[in-house]
Parts: structure tokens; C-alpha cells; sequence
């Protein structure tokens, strides 16, 4: 451990270590480009152990700027490694700007100790951490945290009962509800169970053996999400039995005594450190950022919104420049008392279809609500019908599942997409309004309301607004499903949240709702008998009959009202 050195002039001086960061870190650092200038050159002490909650070595690495001074520090928890990319994107980074930067294993990973559990000593684990702070020389009681995905979910744990040397948070592309991740109004993800799976198994061995896992699931995706039954198909994928996987798989219910304690919302609830949150709008964890926000504003708590053209994981890649600085200047002013690099907003977000940047008061911003109805020969409208009646239908095969396409996945699939190979599927419907004679704007939360009825009474509805541009392209703008149960022939009113946006539809462009039975792998299909997808080893093939009273709502902020 480095020592304090007595000094008549200044008192106890801390004596850091000679080591560098890793050259892996320092030729990677090289090739970004964008970032600030570095302030300072950074030293490395890797390998600290720090006790965890019931004494569990937590192994830790510790970068810090070389320079005399009081600097703040940064708690980095993570289940993915210390090394690339988090090594020079979180400790070298910051350590040239200023911060000691603790970069930790969770327990369980990356040579820590223990066993890995998705949730359930985060919380312990992180106060622990934060004891061990308290007694280091270095540590001159001004705390912050950042990070992204689960790096954001150990914040929320860390947050909880705050200690008091928390003065600030920067939570990017971040989880606090792990069910929500898995699950969809109780259509379990299944891609993102898959994804989740071969990152926490993998992810902190090391790039090497993650890339191999990740290759692997590519080439057996097709196989593992076409097997009957669903369960334990993945072992081949990911290389053996992953049991908290078998276990989020086989709870869909949110009231499940196994997800209690597992979401973190109540944090956000009361907090009164401030906050900075980041996502993209194809990002598979935008929505709790919202709720994160939401719940942040109602609690007083001071925060920042920042929303980009990005899905989870361009975020830390080509997003990274935007990124950084608005995580930089939030924790400069917090930590720092350097409040130059804040914005004069709460909010900043990127406008979709026009590839700009809209500062904001708060989100989301007031709008006027706008229906749009399906009608006769696939078009949409804003008459409403003067009636309820059957409008059209499609057939649901589970044996040739609706693909998915794009929109908010952790993979590299996601994004926006041309749909029109899926759009010429026969289960896939369309309905498209005329071309727009001036730009029309797109913010906040959009929602469909379905009246639906089946011959089988279980199906799932998957909605999708799409903008169509002069030339016929149909491109992803935001979507959701929803899963219903009808009796007989008589329809059942089910609402799919389909997310949130900001995105301009340019005049000429036209709006468009597509709407079919689900999208695999995304979601598991839907076995069509109300059995568990899980376990599910008949499959029926499902007719669904959407209705004249269905309506697409839109927030627009102008051009519609």
C-alpha cells in the first residue's frame, strides 16, 4: 500500500506507485479522437484487494493522476473485467482529467471472490467499497460514480442509503430493473436473455474467450431460439448450464417472489444526489432511463437527460465523444465546484430524421396528442371510425415466427433498419398515411391501442412506427409489444407501450404503423396454446383479427395539431 510521507511544509504527503496503465490501455487511448486534452499523466496500482461484505476479496485497480493535490474519486463496479475497454475508457480517462479512478470486479468476476449473483450484493458490496475508501491516503472524501449497463445498476445498489461522501452520479445506457430486462408485459426477451448470458459468463475473462462466446451464439442463435422446448437450449450456445439464466427465464411474472429486492427504482425515489442519466433511442434500457429521470424530477433530486442517436452498445463507440463530455462536465461541477461544461437545459436530445440536437426544459416536453386509425386497404388516418368492426387479419405461425429487425437490442443488430423485407411478409400488416405536406415533430412517449380478437385466444401483438421516405423506405423509428388473451371471437383491448422518441418526419415523408405477431428472437414466440415459451413443445398457429377501433397515438409537438 502506498505510504504518507511527513512534510513540515504541507503536512502528509501521499507517495504514489511508479506503475503505468497497461500498454493495451495506453494504444487504445491513442486511437480516440474527440476527448479533451489530458491533464495529467496517469499511474497504476492494479490488483488491491478489497474486502467485500463478508470478506470476499473484491480485486481492485486503483489510476490516479500524477501530480500533488487533492483529487476526487470515481467508484467504477463492474462484472465485466478490468481490462479493455473499461480500463482506458474509465481509469485512464479519467485519471488524465483529474479523478482517482477505483475500478473494480464485482464479486464473483474478473478474479474477484464469491459467487455472482445478478442483484443480490450489490448493495452490501458497494458500501463495503466505500468503507475501504475511507481509509486509503489518497482519498480526500469527495465521491462520485459513472458507468454504464450493470456499471449503472451497481450505482442505483450504491445509492439506495447514499453514504455521505456521494456527491455525485453519471449513470450511462443504465439498468436499475433487471426484470424489465428480461421481460415484456410477460413475453420474455429473448435475445436479451441470450446476449446478457454470454456477456456476464464471459465478458470478464477477457476479450479473447468473450469474442469466442459471442461468435458462438451468432452461429447456434437460430438453433437455440427454434428448439422445443426452449428450455436448456442455450447450453450449447453459451457453453454449459447458466443458472440464474434458467431462473429469469422461468419467472415472466414481476410479482415473482425471485425478483424481489431486484429493482432498484426506489433509489431514485428519494435521492438527493445529483444525477446525470445518457441512453439512445435504440437502446434496450431507454425506457427505465426515463423512469429514471421521471422518478428523479418528482423526487427534487437535480439531474441531466441526455439522448442520442445511439443503441447500447454505439453509445461507448461512436457516441463516446458526446458521451464523456457530458459525463466529464457533470462530474467537474459536482466534484469539482467547476460548473463551465454544464448546459443551460436539463435535457438534451437528439432529433431523429433531421440529425440535430434540441435542448429542453425537461422531458417529456408538452405536446398535443394526435390519433391516427387504421382504415380499408392499409391506409392511416386521422378520422376515427364511426364504428367497431373487423378490419383485417393475419396468421401467426410460431413454426415460421415474424422476424425481428433493428430497434433497441444490446447487440450490433440494433438500430434503425429498412423494413421492407419484413413489411412483405404475410403476417406482418401496414397501414401508411399520406405524404406529409410540412415536417412533422415526434416527442415523448408513443403508445397503440389494439382491439384484437384470435381464434386460439393467446397471441402477442408486436407495433412498429416506421417513416417512409419518398422512395418507399420504411425505416424503424420506435416500437413494443404487447400479449393478450381473447375469449371467443369477441375483442379484447390490449395497449402496447411503444416507447419514446424524437424524430422528425421531413415533409413528403409518410407515417406508418406496422403491427404483427410478435418479432423472433427479440421476443420468444408465442407458443399460441397459453403454455410458457419456456417449455412450450406444441406450437399452434394463431389468427388475429385487428379492429376498426384500434389508434395509434402520437405526441406531436408540431405540424399535427
Amino acid at each position: 500500500m502506498p505510504s504518507r510521507t511527513p512534510d513540515a511544509v504541507t503536512g502528509p504527503v501521499w507517495v504514489p506507485p511508479a506503475g503505468k496503465p497497461p500498454l493495451s490501455s495506453r494504444m487504445m487511448r491513442a486511437t480516440w479522437r474527440g476527448l479533451p486534452a489530458k491533464r495529467h499523466e496517469v499511474g497504476w496500482e492494479p490488483g488491491l484487494v478489497v474486502p467485500a461484505a463478508d470478506g470476499s476479496p473484491l480485486i481492485t485497480d486503483h489510476y490516479f493522476p500524477r501530480a500533488q493535490g487533492d483529487f476526487p474519486t470515481l467508484l467504477v463496479r463492474s462484472p465485466y473485467g478490468r481490462g479493455l475497454p473499461w480500463s482506458p475508457q474509465y481509469g485512464l480517462l479519467f485519471a488524465e482529467q483529474g479523478f482517482h479512478v477505483v475500478l473494480q470486479s464485482c464479486r464473483g468476476t474478473g478474479g474477484s471472490g464469491g459467487v455472482f449473483d445478478l442483484w443480490r450484493n450489490e448493495t452490501a458490496d458497494g458500501r463495503a467499497t466505500v468503507s475501504w475508501l475511507r481509509e486509503q491516503p489518497w482519498f480526500n472524501g469527495t465521491l462520485g460514480t459513472v458507468g454504464p449497463s450493470y456499471l449503472g445498476y451497481v450505482q442505483w445498489a450504491l445509492a439506495l442509503d447514499p453514504p455521505p461522501e456521494l456527491k455525485a452520479m453519471v449513470v450511462q445506457v443504465g439498468l436499475h430493473d433487471p426484470y424489465a430486462l428480461f421481460h415484456a408485459d410477460g413475453a420474455l426477451r429473448l435475445e436479451n436473455v441470450l446476449a446478457v448470458g454470454a456477456g456476464m459468463t464471459y465478458q470478464h475473462q477477457g476479450m479473447v474467450p468473450f469474442l469466442k462466446a459471442t461468435l458462438r451464439l451468432q452461429r447456434r442463435l437460430r438453433d437455440v431460439t427454434a428448439a422445443q422446448p426452449l428450455r436448456g437450449a442455450y447450453e450449447s450456445a453459451l457453453g454449459g448450464e447458466v443458472p440464474w439464466l434458467d431462473d429469469v427465464m422461468t419467472h415472466p411474472d414481476a410479482k415473482d417472489a425471485y425478483w424481489r429486492g431486484a429493482s432498484l427504482a426506489e433509489s431514485a425515489e428519494r435521492l438527493g444526489v445529483p444525477t446525470a442519466l445518457i441512453t439512445g433511442w435504440h437502446d434496450a434500457l431507454v425506457d427505465q432511463t426515463f423512469g429514471q429521470y421521471d422518478r428523479l424530477r418528482r423526487a427534487g433530486c437535480e439531474t441531466a437527460l441526455l439522448v442520442g442517436p445511439w443503441t447500447h452498445t454505439s453509445a461507448l463507440q461512436q457516441g463516446w465523444p458526446e458521451v464523456f463530455a457530458e459525463s466529464l462536465a457533470w462530474l467537474r461541477a459536482h466534484l469539482c465546484a467547476d460548473p463551465s461544461g454544464l448546459r443551460p437545459t436539463a435535457v438534451r436530445v437528439h432529433i431523429n430524421g433531421e440529425n440535430t440536437w434540441r435542448d429542453l426544459d425537461d422531458w417529456p416536453p408538452a405536446s398535443a396528442a394526435t390519433s391516427w386509425y387504421p382504415a380499408p386497404d392499409g391506409h392511416l388516418t386521422q378520422r376515427p371510425p364511426t364504428e367497431s368492426a373487423p378490419l383485417t387479419t393475419f396468421r401467426y405461425d410460431p413454426a415460421d415466427p415474424t422476424p425481428s429487425l433493428g430497434g433497441p437490442l444490446l447487440s450490433r443488430t440494433a438500430g434503425p433498419r429498412d423494413n421492407s423485407v419484413l413489411e412483405a411478409r404475410d403476417d406482418v400488416l401496414t397501414f401508411t398515411g399520406p405524404p406529409l405536406t410540412e415536417p412533422v415533430d415526434i416527442l415523448g412517449p408513443v403508445s397503440a391501442r389494439l382491439g384484437i380478437s384470435t381464434d386460439t385466444g393467446h397471441a402477442d401483438v408486436f407495433a412498429r412506427l416506421c417513416d417512409v421516405d419518398a422512395q418507399g423506405r420504411s425505416v424503424n423509428v420506435c416500437d413494443g409489444l404487447g400479449r393478450l388473451r381473447t375469449t371467443g371471437s369477441e375483442p379484447s383491448q390490449v395497449t402496447v407501450e411503444m416507447s419514446s422518441t424524437a424524430h422528425r418526419f421531413a415533409a413528403g415523408h409518410r407515417i406508418r404503423w406496422q403491427i404483427s405477431g410478435g418479432a423472433s428472437p427479440r421476443y420468444a414466440r408465442n407458443p399460441g396454446t397459453g403454455e410458457s415459451p419456456v417449455d412450450a413443445t406444441t406450437f399452434t398457429p394463431v389468427r388475429v383479427t385487428v379492429h376498426t377501433d384500434s389508434v395509434l397515438m402520437l405526441p406531436s409537438s408540431s405540424g399535427l395539431e
